[in-house]
């Protein structure tokens, strides 16, 4: 695997993100074709350029937990119109993006 070919397709994939909606990571990392790199795209979030104006935001853990030290991002998401149960996770049933190409 080409580690920057990884990152670009990353980055595709989460500015395919519509607002209102978030993604797992490891729905990432199933579209991007890599099923068993969820940290890694993690990883590339986490390195990304805020140059690149991506909406890391609407990235979530699978319960929908926000990443841990990331104040902002509940704030970001609630801005967006994004609801949170009451364990502090996203709603997923609402709000959680379903693309078109999702692989089985």
């Amino acid at each position: 695997m080409d580690r920057n070919s990884f990152d670009q397709e990353i980055y595709e994939i989460i500015r395919d993100i519509p607002s209102g909606h978030v993604a797992t990571y490891r729905q990432i990392a199933r579209l991007a074709g890599y099923p068993n790199y969820a940290r890694m795209v993690g990883r590339t979030l986490s390195h990304a350029s805020e140059s690149l104006e991506l909406p890391c935001h609407r990235v979530v853990n699978s319960q929908g937990r926000p990443a841990p030290g990331w104040t902002e991002q509940k704030r970001l998401l609630e801005k967006e119109g994004i609801l949170f149960k009451k364990n502090g996770c996203v709603n997923m049933k609402l709000h959680l993006w379903i693309p078109e190409t999702f692989p089985e």
